[in-house]
Order: structure tokens, then C-alpha cells, then sequence
């Protein structure tokens, strides 16, 4: 007799090797996620940084805003120098954590006493080995304990 199909020891063999795949490649797309999310937080401190940029064009005498000046109900919401998105719009739409759905994630902070042209902007990041992290990172990330800051331009 001819038996056409596969023995349970061939799909027990075959199934193992997909097994064996998946759990190598598994953590590598996890791994791509986590960066992703990690580069779109780097853009957004970009954004944000012309965004600053705008707004100290705008005042007399020039100056950056305050500590507090984007708390984390700011996620989505329009900044600009006028009520409901009115006057010179510095940013349409304020950008929100793309790895949660946590307030924002950026940290923005004034130069206290040295000069009211300096500040910095940080983000959490997700990548411990990101090449771009701070050697210091930010206090408030002690969950992730990787940051990444700009500084005024």
C-alpha cells in the first residue's frame, strides 16, 4: 500500500522548526517597534524645537515660554499665540506619546537664571542602546532610564 501524507514524526519535526523561527524573529520585530516609536519621539522633539523656535520670534523682548508651559493635557491641542487656534500658530496639533495612550511624554525646561534663551526638551525612550541617548538621562524616565534631550539651538 501506498500511504500519501506525512508521519506525525515529520509535522512534529516541521512544527518545531517554525517554532524555533518564530521565536528568533519574534523579538526582532518587537526590537523594530520599540525603535520606530523611538524615532517618531525624536521627530517630535524636532518639531517642537521649531515650533519654540516661532514662538520666541513672536515675543518682545524674544524669550522661550516658561516651566509648566505644555502640561500633559496639551496632547492634540492646538499652540498658538491666540484663543482656539487663533493668531500665528506655532503648532497645529501638539504631539501625544505614540507608544501609549499616556499624556505626553516630552519634558520642556527653561533655563532658570541663566538666561531666558536657553532650554532643553526630552523624551523617554523605549531603546536602551539607541546611539542617540543621553549619558545622563533625564530623572523623570526612571522607568525606561533612557532619554533623549535637545537643546536650544
Amino acid at each position: 500500500m501506498k500511504n500519501r501524507g506525512f508521519t506525525l514524526i515529520e509535522m512534529l519535526v516541521v512544527i518545531g522548526i517554525i517554532t524555533m523561527i518564530l521565536a528568533v524573529l519574534f523579538p526582532n520585530f518587537m526590537g523594530a517597534r520599540q525603535r520606530a516609536r523611538d524615532v517618531q519621539r525624536k521627530n517630535d522633539l524636532s518639531q517642537m524645537q521649531k515650533a519654540l523656535e516661532l514662538y520666541k520670534l513672536d515675543q518682545s523682548p524674544q524669550a522661550y515660554p516658561t516651566d509648566g508651559a505644555f502640561p500633559g493635557s496639551f496632547c492634540s491641542q492646538c499652540w498658538s499665540s491666540g484663543a482656539d487656534c487663533g493668531g500665528n500658530i506655532y503648532m497645529r496639533k501638539f504631539p501625544c506619546d505614540p507608544g501609549s495612550l499616556a499624556p505626553t511624554p516630552y519634558i520642556y525646561k527653561a533655563a532658570v537664571g541663566i538666561s531666558p534663551l536657553q532650554y532643553t526638551i526630552s523624551a523617554c525612550l523605549e531603546n536602551f542602546v539607541d546611539p542617540d541617548r543621553d549619558l545622563t538621562p533625564e530623572p523623570t524616565c526612571a522607568a525606561s532610564a533612557t532619554s533623549y534631550t535637545i537643546h536650544e539651538p
